[in-house]
């Protein structure tokens, strides 16, 4: 009675009886008519894989009898060609040999077609294990048999089944062609045998089934394949079938011997099974493939253990969702408080999604989903602005940082350049000195003579050169000089005239050095360009090669390719290390910074030749000192 009243009292109780009295039949019900659908699904399926499967061993019995319809053909022609005793046992052996489906060959002649033979001859190859065995027969009267007779009589080839107990164990597929001579004189048979077992055999390497199983009959009905061997050839499909109880296997029977394709659910041998059948194509032979039901329905009636025990797990989890229904109702409430309180402990990565209720517990969630958002927008916004600030302070850090990097270098660049000219200067100041006053000193008899005057000349010369060379560079590398080099006069320049500029340049600032000088073009070869560029990149090559190799094997060479002209700088100095080759090109930078000059000699000539519209390089592939290529294009 306490029970009865707490039913009627409680709301969900009632919920949940009333769900359990629409679900539970419904349940069954669906549960019912998915497991008769599948045993459906499952016989439909297991007659396209049966139709599937002797459609397989159909196409391959179809190639072993169009193989060796093809070989007998072909040797038919060859006999009719040669029609002499041993070609005719030649191509009985041969088409047994090269056709590994073909069993036997025979090829019989009529009476007098052979000179030697008058009565009859017969040409036969039978495949034995691995060897051939040939023989000729001239007792044999064959002239009666089926293999022979058919095609002269129906004058035209064609397969059939032949079984002789006394010639074999097993029946043959035969395939017979009448042979005939150029005026259309029937001169005799060839025949091509494959052994009914061997068909078997193929047929029974493809089953869809455990206990699937082939069978074979002719156009009456009589078995030429089956697994129960005493049924070959002795009886027919309508023989072993009583038609009061085995009305459906004498239809199957109609139906193969007709030649017709389809499937049929037949009991054979008090099994029920599903049979696919169709005709054997160029014959008059019907295939089929049975399959019991046992076997196609194995996994199904298996699934009849399984699906007991899931009614009965499907009624409780009907039963037990049924009981969650009504506690679920308010767990969405409950969520909410443990995700609020999870915020007011200073959790705000809590989600609270947005829900399509509109009772009051999808409202009370909405309201704290759009104040959570809010409350994050403003916390975002003081975490970008607080990344900003952070980004904004590292990069004037860097920036700070840049400054006195620039400032750095350019103290140590006002430094170089301070000590590179200083040093020619302080030696023309001296020499100029000591030049003051040459007449008092003449009277003195202390004078300097001819030849030091020259030395002293000399040197002025060379740095004053060097100090010229130095205020180019250094008006070449700033703006003023960029902008003028981007607006370069071209004309055309005297190669040979040009490079003799170069040299010349070069001996007056290193009297001492040797110049090895090869010019591969034609005398007067001009070339549209900027002459002051070409001349000057070529005399800082040739500069640096004299300052870092021992000046003694120096070479300038002058060639052109097919567009370009190529000026090839070499020298057998200390080379350039490979981890240095990123420095050469960049301006202000030297490998040694204790070496005279200023950095801008190969970066300003590698600058010249690309606004030419050539390029400078070195060629790493040389080792024994440096090897520069200053190119510029012919047009």
């Amino acid at each position: 009675m306490i029970i009865l009243n707490k039913l009627r009292s409680s709301f969900s109780t009632k919920v949940i009886i009333w769900v359990l009295l629409i679900a539970i039949p419904i349940f069954i019900l669906s549960v019912g008519l998915l497991y008769w659908q599948s045993r459906i699904l499952i016989r439909s399926e297991a007659e396209e894989r049966a139709n599937s499967v002797l459609k397989t061993a159909m196409h391959r019995i179809n190639r072993y009898l169009t193989t060796a319809e093809t070989a007998t053909n072909t040797y038919a022609w060859l006999a009719e060609q040669s029609m002499n005793a041993d070609s005719l046992s030649a191509y009985a052996a041969r088409l047994v040999w090269l056709n590994p489906y073909v069993d036997g060959c025979a090829i019989g002649t009529e009476p007098g077609v052979l000179p030697h033979y008058p009565k009859r001859f017969m040409a036969y190859s039978t495949r034995d294990s691995d060897s051939i065995r040939s023989f000729v027969d001239t007792e044999i009267n064959y002239f009666h048999r089926k293999w022979y007779r058919t095609p002269q009589s129906q004058q035209k080839a064609g397969w059939m089944l032949y079984y002789d107990e006394s010639l074999t164990k097993d029946g043959m597929a035969i395939y017979s062609k009448p042979i005939y001579n150029a005026d259309q004189l029937f001169l005799g048979v060839i025949s091509s045998e494959i052994s009914l077992l061997h068909l078997s055999k193929i047929m029974a390497e493809v089953k869809p089934y455990p206990h699937s199983y082939y069978l074979m009959i002719d156009e009456q009905g009589r078995y030429v394949g089956h697994p129960d061997s005493t049924r070959l050839f002795n009886k027919t499909i309508f023989t072993v079938a009583d038609p009061q109880k085995n009305s459906d296997i004498i239809a199957l029977g109609y139906e193969m011997t007709e030649g017709r394709q389809g499937s049929m659910s037949v009991v054979v041998n008090g099994k029920r099974s599903l049979v696919c059948y169709m005709r054997l194509p160029q014959t008059k032979w019907s295939m089929a493939i049975v399959c019991p039901d046992s076997d196609i329905l194995y996994s199904h009636n298996r699934l009849t253990y399984i699906v007991i025990p899931l009614l009965v797990i499907g009624l409780f989890v009907i039963i037990l969702h049924s009981y969650k229904v009504v506690t679920v109702s308010i767990r969405p409430l409950e969520l909410l408080l443990a995700k609020t309180k999870a915020v007011a402990d200073g959790d705000l990565s809590v989600d609270i999604p947005h829900t399509k209720s509109t009772d009051v517990i999808g409202g009370l969630q909405n309201s704290f989903s759009a104040m959570l958002k809010s409350l994050n927008f403003y916390v975002d916004s003081v975490h970008r602005a607080t990344d900003q600030k952070l980004q904004y302070n590292k990069k004037l850090e860097q920036t700070t940082q840049l400054v006195v990097e620039s400032e750095k270098q350019k103290t140590a660049f006002i430094q170089n350049v301070t000590h590179q000219i200083r040093t020619p200067l302080n030696i023309v100041m001296g020499f100029a000195q000591l030049l003051d006053n040459p007449i008092e000193g003449a009277l003195e008899g202390e004078g300097l003579s001819i030849d030091e005057l020259k030395n002293i000349a000399g040197t002025m010369n060379h740095n004053t050169r060097q100090l010229v060379r130095m205020v180019l560079m250094l008006f070449d590398c700033s703006d003023t000089g960029r902008a003028e080099s981007d607006a370069l006069e071209m004309a055309d320049v005297d190669i040979a005239d040009a490079m003799k500029e170069a040299l010349d340049y070069t001996y007056n600032l290193f009297p001492d050095v040797k110049i090895d000088y090869h010019f591969n073009l034609p005398a007067g070869f001009c070339v549209r360009t900027h002459r002051r560029s070409v001349v000057y990149s070529i005399q800082e090559v040739l500069h640096n090669a004299v300052k870092y190799s021992d000046g003694q094997n120096i070479s300038l060479t002058v060639d052109k390719t097919s567009d370009k002209v190529r000026f090839i700088i070499q020298d057998t100095g200390s080379g350039i290390d490979e981890a240095d080759l990123d420095k050469i090109y960049k301006f202000f930078a030297k490998i040694d910074g204790f070496s005279e000059g200023l950095g801008l000699g190969l970066p300003l000539t590698k600058r010249h030749a690309e606004d030419l519209g050539g390029d400078f390089m070195l060629d790493t592939t040389y080792k024994e000192g440096c090897r520069f290529i200053f190119e510029i294009p012919l047009a």
